[in-house]
């Protein structure tokens, strides 16, 4: 399929065959289960029924750090991480959400009042954009606005995955984040499996090599990625096993970085210092590195240069590596 192609199909599948999470054929778009703050509970929770049943996701995007942060949904179907980050961001942030299928908009959009009402604001900190999150730009949205950007079982749909990296790159601020799930494939898919248009709705044809991302990443000018949380997908349908013979799939939280040009980290100490609300205790950054508050823990140099540029920068006190040395004993 060609890139119109891919958008009809996924439009269609999206618009009018989906009507619920139960029409699903896979559980792919399925949200893995994680352990989440009360504010966390308490916003999804908060959204409206109608636009709840029409949620398709493969992981929770819903970071840290929120309050009065300017956040970009892309492809933000139904709106349901919409409304939930419009409780978290608080009145003074704003959420927009972005989305190309006509069925989808229309749901989100018929819900704003009530959650701008449900949620206390005297006006609303939410809109929703049709348009391609290949052409964020062409859609209206502003260059370098963004403090972070979501996206949840979205990428995999998109027939150019280098132009969404890039447009994403784009309307970001410098130092803000691209916070996203999507399906990944342990192997390049051959193109007889790239042309099952269900399998691609069901965001597993257009699943990307988990190693593209990262020279995607690279190429585009983004931090390295880092792993928040993976999880396998099973494929239980015979069919779809025979199509994809081998191929094993990855429910996936990555989170990049935007940083200043030219930034280079050191090896460096940090201390978190406990005060991210809902995260007193311990700030899980990623998979490989929970911040307890008060203990002394020391950090690669992109993790520390992804701390240090970001929203994050004054959650931590940093302090240079001890130096190393040795002592001349007499013998």
């Amino acid at each position: 399929m060609d890139g119109t192609q891919v958008h009809d199909s996924v439009k269609d599948y999206y618009g009018k065959r989906l009507k619920t999470a139960d029409d699903l054929q896979t559980q792919a778009c399925v949200t893995v289960g994680r352990v989440v703050t009360k504010p966390v509970r308490e916003a999804v929770a908060a959204v409206h029924d109608e636009v709840a049943s029409k949620y398709y996701g493969c992981g929770l995007v819903i970071p840290e750090k929120l309050e009065d942060m300017k956040v970009l949904d892309l492809g933000s179907g139904s709106g349901r991480d919409c409304f939930a980050l419009s409780k978290l961001v608080g009145p003074n942030g704003h959420v927009t959400g972005i989305d190309m299928t006509d069925e989808q908009i229309a749901v989100s959009r018929k819900y704003i009042d009530y959650h701008t009402e449900k949620f206390g604001y005297k006006e609303s900190n939410t809109d929703f954009v049709q348009g391609y999150i290949e052409k964020l730009r062409e859609a209206g949205l502003k260059e370098n606005y963004y403090d972070i950007i979501i996206s949840n079982c979205v990428i995999n749909l998109s027939p150019d995955k280098r132009a969404v990296l890039k447009e994403a790159f784009s309307v970001l601020k410098e130092g803000g984040e691209f916070y996203f799930s999507d399906i990944y494939a342990d192997r390049e898919l051959e193109d007889s499996v790239r042309k099952d248009e269900v399998l691609w709705g069901e965001c597993i044809s257009g699943a990307l090599y988990w190693k593209e991302l990262f020279t995607l990443a690279a190429e585009i000018g983004f931090s390295r990625p880092f792993l928040v949380t993976a999880a396998p997908v099973p494929i239980d349908r015979e069919d779809f096993k025979k199509i994809l013979g081998d191929a094993r799939f990855v429910s996936v939280t990555y989170r990049l970085f935007k940083l200043p040009p030219g930034t280079k980290g050191e090896p460096t100490q940090v201390i978190y210092n406990g005060q991210i609300s809902g995260y007193e205790k311990e700030f899980r950054f990623d998979h490989q590195h929970v911040f307890k508050k008060d203990d002394v823990v020391t950090v690669t140099g992109p993790v520390a240069a992804s701390l240090k540029c970001s929203r994050f920068s004054d959650e931590f006190d940093y302090q240079p590596l001890p130096k190393k040395t040795c002592d001349t004993f007499s013998l």
